[in-house]
């Protein structure tokens, strides 16, 4: 499929209400346009496309928000290098593309030198940087077998969050978050030292378009029956 052949096929799958929701962002969107579409349809799209590097590469130039969402997910991981990691985190929108770059089944989190890369964007004085560090954190709290990191690296992390959460964005707060919960559902010691922090930090307040979005309760997440059963505590 070509990037002429992808846009016409957003253009074709266009959601009013989706474009109105985009307008409503004003300058946050950083100039780029909108067909209105969500997530779940455009990793669909995204499926129909296949890995393919070229094509993700001439999508995310363009100026359509979706466009450079799927530029992001049929991206090839095992060609994506740490000098394009750090080039593209530049051209995120002012963050706009951050959730999408960095988590969301986006093939950055695929890559073999993942873990290094959240590590070190977790303590840069980027807050966009930060945000998707900790984005990172939670793709690699899924990880399992020899790819996983220790429980003291995780650990560390959990004290870094408790350190800095307090004085954080809206934005890094919530992926701040995202990283305590995925976590906090590895074992009984890191579900343990996560709850206390999201106790202590309490429910996470965020903005939305829609403004229909309620405040992101990480304790909720951890403290479920099943989660329970499944770490024995």
């Amino acid at each position: 499929m070509t990037v002429s052949e992808v846009l016409a096929l957003l253009d074709a799958e266009r959601d009013e209400r989706g474009m109105s929701n985009w307008e409503k962002l004003g300058s946050s969107t950083a100039g780029m346009r909108s067909y209105g579409l969500g997530l779940t349809r455009l990793r669909k799209l995204a499926k129909r496309i296949g890995r393919n590097r070229e094509v993700a590469h001439a999508l995310w130039k363009t100026d359509v928000y979706e466009a450079r969402v799927i530029a992001l997910l049929v991206d090839d991981p095992a060609r994506i290098t740490r000098d394009q990691a750090e080039k593209q985190v530049e051209e995120l929108a002012g963050g706009m593309l951050a959730y999408v770059f960095a988590s969301c089944d986006a093939t950055l989190a695929k890559t073999s030198f993942v873990v290094d890369l959240a590590d070190q964007w977790v303590r840069s004085n980027d807050p966009v940087r930060r945000e998707c560090g900790y984005g990172l954190l939670y793709e690699a709290s899924k990880f399992s077998g020899k790819k996983a990191p220790s429980e003291e690296f995780f650990l560390a992390h959990v004290e870094r969050i408790a350190d800095t959460i307090g004085t954080e964005s809206e934005k890094v707060r919530l992926s701040m978050g995202a990283a305590l919960m995925g976590i906090g559902k590895r074992t009984a010691v890191l579900n343990e030292a996560a709850l206390k922090v999201a106790r202590d930090v309490g429910p996470i307040e965020f903005t939305s378009a829609s403004g229909e979005c309620e405040p992101f309760d990480v304790v909720k997440h951890l403290t479920t029956d099943r989660l329970k059963e499944k770490l024995g505590v």
